[in-house]
């Protein structure tokens, strides 16, 4: 604490020793004023930046005569000669025709305009961030082409771009100031937990595409750079609070609370320091899906093995004698978290420039704490998540070099399905509850002369509650351990629920409890150099990467019971751009070669074409093949998870042998001469299984040739080829961009789930021995349900087209609006077990009409979003996606002697509760009003 308030002290209490104080201001072609222009002095640190007024004034430690610099987004920048202290500063910028004319990076790993880039590209800069209707930033890139979401929970939203993604989206890229944020574990983004606050974005560029040829591995299905500003270019305090509700059926309304602060400052003009700190806290949008997995209706009162989607505990299910299938009584998630989301994020970073050129040296610390939800396998509350990253960066005219480390703490996060089933188990044993079920339903039955269902409610009273009227039975001790528990059902709230719910969060024995732990960690290096000021000819660009991840997580999610796993990966490539044709005709070509520590090498070219045509190269099209691949995650290659009814089994080679788990064999199996207890690993699940579908009509059949074995070959990474044309053309204020794309997937990486027999052999002659054994294992109910990890032998395709189209359609009114069209190709014929998981509605369309300038210091802005039905396929659960349309608006207004700017939004107006994600909270409405001083 001692030492951030010592930051802050230097940043609010620099000292600069004036020599010229140079004032003047900022005007655009209407003579209007451009508040927020930035103003520094050529060749050192003083800056400054316009009031609303267009007003400034410039403190420079030098002597005149000097050059300023003025640059404003959305306009060219300027600079000025200033000769004498009494001059007059009139500066007048020009705006830039279209957003087609900014500068990006990403596309080719140098600037260039947009409108050349050789692939898709979308960018938001610093005035779209300003001028969003979400309640920020990152929210908004909802509204960017080619961009869907899948929302998890109010603060964990994952960029689905080409679909094939999930919540958990491994073939998703988030670079923030060039570093990755997945997590080391999961190995997918945390929506923002660690990225940028508002007040600090300098730029967004998403390439919704394939980009390994660039940017290595799990660069797949796109990737996104966000880019923070500079502490030499934009220096200064600023700080912004956003207050406003959210409203859902289920939560009701609640408030959100979202503030940030940025200060920044150049002491000198080879060293400056920047901080930020952003928090929010809002209310879930809660989980309250009730609909049965099981089929049938909703409840237990009609429907005694009822398992509710949200709804935790009910998933203990078995088979009762006389009875039936029963499931236990589950909690609703509501009960098993505080609903609460908290987000907490924090940098630093200095930044010195020790010679008189461009060479920087950058060191940066970011920290996010946070609690919010996340969906996989099961649904997951994060709480108090921490995760770190520390970054040392030299960067400079034509090359950089950066090594960072992300480190992560799960801290008190937990499964609320487990919590649900321990929850119910510390009240009653399975054991005990279901015995109690099973006497009660037949004695309600034969003794009070109840009806099936009217005895099935009896026996859930009983097993439930201790609570059997005109039988007075006592709850059953069971034999084989007499200390069992066989209390009453724990009601949310009541004492006896808090405590065994806060034992079970905090304790990672899955068997007993639900927490998690994860102190995985990442280290990273890259470097590039761009050979274009020593090579002529062409623009030659070389670099690579090394990656190391940790994992530790002490054996409650991969196989690390002795300690960490290591696993590392490196990659090189090269890069050549050439124009030829008066500049007309321009090709990108580049090669990448990564190796894996697991798998071969995988090589991943990239070929681009971009022709300018017309009299002032206005009208660009574009043409690109290139490869992509993505390595198996860390949980597809050492996960070792034990989640009662089946097992996660990581496929890599070693991890068959480190898993192993003690299982015990029946009387019957036991009778027929096996041993009272089998060890199982991971080679049972890969090579000595069968599949699921087959063992289920075994026993609808007793057919022993029903049974199929399931041949599961160890996961290898997947592989894309991408095809893709493109055109980009602005004329008269009119800007287009149009473009299709072709995908080619092979090895598509899938789970699948087999049945591996304790004992036997398994096979298809049945003459044979051991094979015999293991039908006479599965008759016996001597058999493990793993998922294991694999790649289909099917090839996947997708087909997409996008339309983007914007134009000012009076004075500065600004209407723009896009379309998508996504389509999947499997035949599903070629491999019945697999699921593709697209995720993608077939069309989109969005639309935007806003204008900056309404009226003095007053603008508004709008969007609307619409997609078609489509289907949602995950490990949780399955389901339609409902056809939605949402409507989002804001308006702002500046009072420029304040130095601040209100704005006062909402989304989902005039909207129901809507859906992204199967399993996850309805979407319902928010208001916000926020507050911003020198934005």
């Amino acid at each position: 604490m001692r030492m951030y308030l010592l930051i802050l002290s230097l940043l609010f209490c620099g000292v600069s020793f004036a020599q010229s104080t140079i004032s003047g201001s900022v005007i655009d072609n209407k003579k209007e004023a451009i508040p927020g222009a930035n103003i520094n002095v050529v060749g050192e640190a003083s800056s400054t930046s316009t009031d609303f007024d267009g007003s400034f004034v410039l403190k420079s430690s030098k002597n005149l005569p000097l050059t300023i610099r003025i640059t404003a987004v959305g306009h060219e920048t300027k600079t000025v000669n200033i000769t004498s202290a009494t001059q007059k500063i009139t500066v007048l910028l020009v705006e830039e025709q279209t957003m087609l004319n900014e500068i990006v990076v990403s596309a080719s790993r140098t600037p260039e305009r947009v409108i050349e880039s050789p692939v898709t590209i979308e960018r938001m800069g610093i005035q779209d961030v300003k001028s969003t209707t979400a309640p920020s930033f990152y929210e908004g890139l909802e509204n960017l082409k080619e961009v869907v979401f899948n929302t998890s929970s109010i603060s964990f939203k994952s960029v689905n771009t080409r679909g094939f993604a999930t919540v958990a989206n491994t073939r998703f890229m988030q670079l923030v100031d060039g570093m990755d944020n997945s997590s080391p574990a999961l190995n997918f983004v945390l929506g923002n937990l660690i990225g940028l606050n508002d007040l600090d974005v300098a730029s967004v560029e998403l390439l919704p595409g394939a980009s390994s040829a660039l940017y290595g591995a799990n660069a797949f299905n796109g990737i996104l750079f966000m880019n923070s500003k500079s502490p030499f270019t934009y220096q200064g305090v600023s700080t912004y609070f956003k207050y406003g509700q959210t409203t859902q059926d289920v939560a009701g309304t609640n408030d959100y609370v979202d503030l940030g602060f940025r200060a920044a400052t150049a002491f000198t003009k080879h060293f400056a320091i920047k901080a930020n700190f952003n928090f929010v806290r809002a209310t879930e949008w809660i989980a309250d899906d009730l609909r049965s997995l099981t089929g049938g209706s909703i409840g237990h009162a009609n429907n005694q093995n009822y398992d509710g989607l949200n709804i935790y505990g009910d998933e203990v299910t078995t088979f009762l004698p006389n009875v039936g299938q029963v499931s236990r009584t589950g909690y609703h998630e509501k009960d098993l978290n505080n609903n609460k989301s908290e987000s907490v994020k924090a940098d630093f970073a200095m930044h010195l420039k020790p010679w008189d050129n461009e060479t920087e040296f950058i060191f940066q610390y970011k920290l996010g704490i946070g609690s919010t939800i996340y969906q996989g396998a099961n649904r997951y509350s994060l709480k108090n998540f921490f995760m770190g990253q520390t970054k040392f960066e030299v960067k400079g005219k034509n090359f950089f070099a950066r090594v960072y480390m992300t480190n992560e703490n799960a801290g008190d996060s937990y499964d609320m399905r487990f919590a649900g089933w321990n929850v119910n188990r510390a009240a009653k044993s399975d054991t005990n509850w279901f015995t109690d079920y099973a006497k009660s339903f037949q004695l309600s039955s034969a003794v009070l002369g109840l009806n099936a269902n009217d005895a099935a409610n009896y026996a859930r009273t009983f097993a439930d509650y201790n609570v059997s009227p005109g039988l007075g039975l006592a709850p059953n001790i069971d034999p084989a351990n007499p200390t069992a528990p066989r209390s009453a059902r724990f009601e949310p709230g009541s004492p006896q629920f808090v405590s065994a719910f806060t034992d079970v969060i905090n304790n990672p024995n899955l068997k007993e409890g639900a927490k998690f732990i994860d102190h995985s960690k990442l280290y990273h290096s890259d470097v590039n150099y761009n050979f274009k000021d020593l090579v002529k000819f062409a623009e030659i660009q070389v670099g690579g990467s090394w990656r190391q991840y940790v994992m530790n997580s002490e054996g409650t999610i991969f196989t690390d019971y002795d300690g960490p796993l290591n696993y590392k990966e490196y990659g090189a490539y090269t890069q050549v751009a050439k124009k030829w044709m008066d500049d007309r005709l321009k090709f990108t070509g580049s090669i990448r070669y990564d190796k894996s520590q697991n798998f071969k090498g995988n090589v991943s070219p990239r070929v681009a074409f971009v022709y300018s045509a017309g009299a002032s190269k206005v009208h660009n099209f574009r043409l690109s093949y290139q490869t992509g691949f993505r390595n198996p995650t860390t949980q597809d290659q050492y996960i070792g998870l034990d989640l009662g009814p089946f097992a996660l089994i990581g496929s890599a080679a070693e991890n068959l042998d480190r898993f192993t788990e003690v299982r015990e064999v029946s009387l019957a199996g036991q009778a027929a001469n096996n041993p009272a207890t089998v060890i199982m690993n991971g080679h049972k699940a890969y090579e000595n299984a069968y599949t699921v579908a087959s063992v289920q009509a075994f026993g609808a059949s007793g057919n022993p040739a029903d049974l199929q074995v399931a041949n599961i070959g160890l996961v290898k990474p997947e592989e894309v080829q991408a095809f893709e044309i493109g055109y980009r053309s602005v004329v008269r204020d009119f800007s287009i961009d149009v473009n299709a794309y072709y995908n080619i997937y092979d090895n598509f990486m899938n789970t699948a789930r087999v049945i591996s027999p304790y004992y036997g052999t398994v096979g298809t002659n049945f003459a044979d021995a051991e094979v015999a054994k293991s039908v006479q294992a599965l008759a016996f109910g001597d058999r493990r349900v793993y998922q294991v990890y694999t790649n289909t032998t099917a090839q996947v395709t997708s087909f997409g087209v996008g339309v983007g189209l914007s134009k000012k359609v009076y004075k500065d009114f600004e209407v723009g609006v896009n379309y998508n069209y996504s389509q999947l190709d499997f035949d599903q014929s070629k491999d019945p077990g697999f699921v593709a998981g697209f995720n993608t509605p077939k069309h989109r369309i969005k639309g935007s009409l806003g204008n900056a300038k309404l009226f003095k210091n007053f603008g508004f802005n709008m969007n609307v979003r619409w997609n078609t039905e489509y289907l949602w396929e995950a490990s949780f659960a399955d389901g339609m996606i409902p056809e939605n349309t949402v409507f989002d608006a804001q308006i702002n207004y500046a009072f420029p002697k304040l130095k601040s700017v209100i704005k006062v939004g909402a989304t989902n107006l005039f909207g129901k509760d809507y859906l992204q994600v199967i399993g996850a909270g309805l979407i319902g409405q928010q208001w916000f009003a926020s507050w911003t001083i020198n934005p």
